[in-house]
Formats: structure tokens, C-alpha cells, sequence
């Protein structure tokens, strides 16, 4: 077994851990503490104690290496860990399945390794650079039924940014395809890996959304385009991500020209 391989399975099981922890408080959510961050933005009690186990047992498993959490925050530095607890809080309060725990590893601004896991439907994907793509510890492909069927998931954005992201939609539906919003973006780049979708793009998000299911995408033989757009504030710039078939970014490129030519600088997000 390669160290990447190994790492990979610590990973796994830290997120095994997880999920059963996050089930525990799916079955009772209607008892736990709810909190909000922002518009359509909401943090549990959930996301705090899931992250916190994730932490304890990264520690366990990676003694000294850096962490980075949405609801914690951290130092990310030249390599890290970084985690979302709870992807799709909104979904997971509604009751939806749709919601899921990422875990991602990123090395001078690239994420290499990638662990999801999609509770409800007791399902963990895992990749790493070279390894290809393993659903609960096997290797899985791609595959894609009905290929006619052009499908794929937007990500969803502030009210700022809505216009944006509504003509994209616009432009998408004109080029033929089917476009998907299930505010979970570890959720929508797993889908596209499964072959669920052809693709998911996001034109402003967080690397603990994508860090993890950037990397089982692309092991999954998707481009996978990273950059960032500058903050109209005061913050760092702003990730984005464009992972899909060929196909599909080549119906995106006119419509969204940041990922035209991939950015030669890194993505790197400052936690708060």
C-alpha cells in the first residue's frame, strides 16, 4: 500500500465515524440547536460537534497537520485539512437526503485527496491524485444511463450574486441542458462523478465546499477548473469551480469567461 493510499483510508475512517455521528442528529434535528449565519445560511449543533469529532480524530490519525473548518475556522498554510461538516444544512433541516461531510486535503493551494460521505444513503466516496474513484472502499466508474439526457447542477449564490447566476442558467437552458440547484455542492460535484450529472459549476464558493469533491470529480475523468474572482469586499478572493464533461465546459466557456484559461495562481482561502 502507496502513503497516498494510506492516508486515504485514515481519512475514510475518520468520515466513517462522522456519518454516524450526523445520522444520530438527522433522526432527532427537530430538537437540535439552530443558529443563522446568513441569507439561507444556517449552522446546527450538528456542524459544530461533527466538525469538532472530525478534528479529534485527524489528530489521531495526522499528529501536527493543519486543519481548517467552515464552522472553526483554522490556518491553512502550505497543507491542510479542510472540512464541512455539514454540507446542505438546509436541506439537512428540511428533511431532504440531499446533504453530505466533506473532507479535503490541499497541498499548495490544490486539493489532492477527497473524502464525501452522503449519510442518509450510507455511501462514502473516496479519491486521491492517481487512485481513481472508491465508493465504500471499492474502486468505482463512472457511468452514465441515458446520455441524451443532458443534466447537470448549478451552484447557488447570495442575493448579490443572483443575477449572475441566473443568467448562466438563462444561457444554459438555451445550449440544451437540464440545470439542477440542490444547495450542496460536495453533493452536486459527487453526482457529476457518480454520472449522476454531467457536470456542476459554482461561480462563488468556499474551498471547504469543493476541496473534496474536487478531487473525487476529477478521478472520476471530469475537468475539474479551479480559480478565484476578486472580493468586491474587504475579504479574500473568492473561489469558483467548473467541473464537468467535455461537453459541458465547452457550453459554459462563452457564458462564464472566468474559466475560460484556468488561473496560474493558486486558490487559496483565508479562514476566518
Amino acid at each position: 500500500m502507496t502513503t497516498t493510499q494510506s492516508r486515504l483510508e485514515k481519512a475514510v475512517a475518520v468520515i466513517e465515524a462522522a456519518m454516524e455521528m450526523a445520522l444520530g442528529f438527522f433522526e432527532t434535528r427537530a430538537t437540535i440547536a439552530t443558529g443563522s449565519k446568513g441569507f439561507q445560511d444556517f449552522v446546527t449543533e450538528a456542524d459544530t460537534s461533527v466538525e469538532r469529532l472530525v478534528r479529534e480524530r485527524l489528530a489521531e490519525a495526522f499528529p501536527g497537520e493543519a486543519v481548517v473548518g467552515e464552522e472553526m475556522g483554522g490556518v491553512g498554510g502550505d497543507a491542510y485539512w479542510i472540512i464541512d461538516p455539514i454540507d446542505g444544512t438546509a436541506n439537512f433541516l428540511r428533511g431532504s437526503p440531499l446533504w453530505g461531510i466533506s473532507l479535503g486535503h490541499v497541498t499548495h493551494g490544490r486539493p489532492d485527496l477527497g473524502v464525501v460521505a452522503m449519510p442518509v444513503f450510507r455511501e462514502i466516496y473516496a479519491a486521491a491524485d492517481g487512485t481513481g474513484l472508491m465508493r465504500n472502499g471499492r474502486p468505482f466508474i463512472r457511468t452514465v444511463p441515458f446520455e441524451d439526457v443532458r443534466v447537470m447542477s448549478l451552484g447557488n449564490a447570495s442575493p448579490n450574486e443572483a443575477d449572475e447566476v441566473a443568467a448562466l442558467t438563462v444561457g444554459l437552458r438555451h445550449a440544451g441542458w437540464v440545470v439542477q440547484s440542490i444547495r450542496s455542492t460536495s453533493i452536486g460535484l459527487l453526482f457529476a462523478a457518480r454520472g449522476t450529472y454531467d457536470g456542476h459549476l459554482q461561480m462563488y464558493t468556499t474551498m471547504w465546499d469543493i476541496a473534496g469533491g474536487a478531487v473525487i470529480a476529477r478521478e472520476a475523468g471530469l475537468e475539474v477548473r479551479i480559480g478565484t474572482r476578486p472580493n468586491t469586499g474587504n475579504g479574500p478572493d473568492i473561489p469558483w469551480i467548473a467541473a464537468g464533461t467535455t461537453a459541458l465546459i465547452a457550453d459554459t466557456e462563452p457564458l462564464w469567461p472566468h474559466i475560460a484559461v484556468p488561473l496560474d495562481r493558486p486558490v487559496i482561502v483565508a479562514a476566518e
